[in-house]
């Protein structure tokens, strides 16, 4: 059907509008990406679907045709898709960085992709990358060689899926959020058994979990970061959404501080500037909050890739982890 059609098909009033099947949300994201279908409808399609709510089916078919159109990668998938696509207007530094690294460097592969729009210099994930040890690629081929190499890489979404990014940035038009910020973070670009994700707005937990069953993917956790992205705050108990086995899950990780309540940007003492994570890295200085970030972060992620069986043994490897990382 042409795009039209599906937008007929949703805005025909309460009782008689409905939502796509995953078959059409493929077919209707298909023609967007290819460049045939009127822009007009295009935003038309995108604020039915937000006015009526996404649901799991057309995330799940605008993902498979977002992935369709991407160039494929080459190499070993990582373990761990890792998707960065936060705002930053009450964010801090991004201490995740240094989980990813952390699990990176003791073998657990990730890639690290995304966009972030609204950043300060001290959220800035791009201009954090040198400070924590991260290289940035231009391409999948060249993330995929880093990967394979380093054990890690970040690409920006303008590398890999540049009109991704033009749909993406159909919020500047809309004035509102559509659903591509929830598809970019489903995309998985590398095709890695596990993923770990972040959503501001809690309704989003289940969502996303039930798009990425129906992708079939293996195994992720899904969880209310700061800005929105995948960072455990280690002065709360973190509901955990996402996937166990094939089935949804549904855990709570406990506060690894003690119930402070302290926002992400305001519990760490360090400055506030990205050479602040070179130095939580080496040792050159210490935050016990920054440094609980950092590792109940990565013990997420280990549970999630069942490099640990239990919340407290991923806890207690992640510290191990930091305690041993190369300075």
């Amino acid at each position: 059907m042409s795009l039209k059609e599906y937008v007929r098909a949703m805005g025909r009033g309460p009782s008689r509008g409905r939502s796509l099947t995953q078959a059409e949300a493929q077919d209707a994201m298909a023609q967007i990406l290819a460049g045939t279908a009127a822009p007009e409808a295009v935003g038309a399609l995108l604020m039915l679907m937000r006015y009526r709510g996404e649901t799991p089916e057309e995330l799940a078919g605008f993902t498979l045709a977002l992935r369709a159109s991407l160039p494929a990668w080459r190499g070993p998938a990582p373990a761990l898709d890792w998707p960065s696509f936060a705002a930053g207007r009450t964010r801090g530094l991004p201490w995740f960085l240094l989980s990813a690294r952390l699990l990176a460097e003791a073998g657990m592969p990730v890639l690290l992709h995304g966009w972030n729009s609204h950043q300060g210099v001290a959220a800035s994930v791009t201009a954090a990358l040198p400070h924590a040890g991260i290289a940035r690629a231009c391409s999948l081929d060249e993330a995929a060689t880093r990967v394979a190499e380093r054990g890690i890489a970040y690409i920006s979404l303008a590398d890999y899926a540049p009109r991704g990014l033009d749909l993406l940035k159909l919020r500047d038009v809309l004035g509102l959020r559509s659903a591509m910020n929830t598809v970019l973070r489903l995309t998985n670009p590398a095709g890695a058994p596990a993923a770990v994700q972040g959503v501001f707005h809690p309704p989003y937990l289940a969502l996303q979990s039930e798009a990425a069953l129906l992708l079939g993917l293996e195994s992720s956790c899904v969880i209310k970061g700061g800005g929105g992205e995948f960072e455990r705050n280690p002065g709360k108990a973190v509901p955990l959404s996402g996937i166990v086995a094939g089935a949804l899950r549904d855990d709570t990780a406990p506060a690894l501080l003690g119930e402070t309540h302290a926002r992400l940007a305001d519990g760490p003492e360090l400055p506030a500037a990205p050479e602040a994570l070179a130095a939580l890295w080496s040792g050159a200085a210490r935050d016990s909050f920054a440094e609980a970030i950092v590792t109940g972060t990565a013990a997420l992620a280990l549970l999630t890739a069942g490099r640990a069986a239990t919340a407290a043994q991923a806890d207690a490897e992640a510290s191990r982890l930091w305690a041993a990382r190369s300075t």
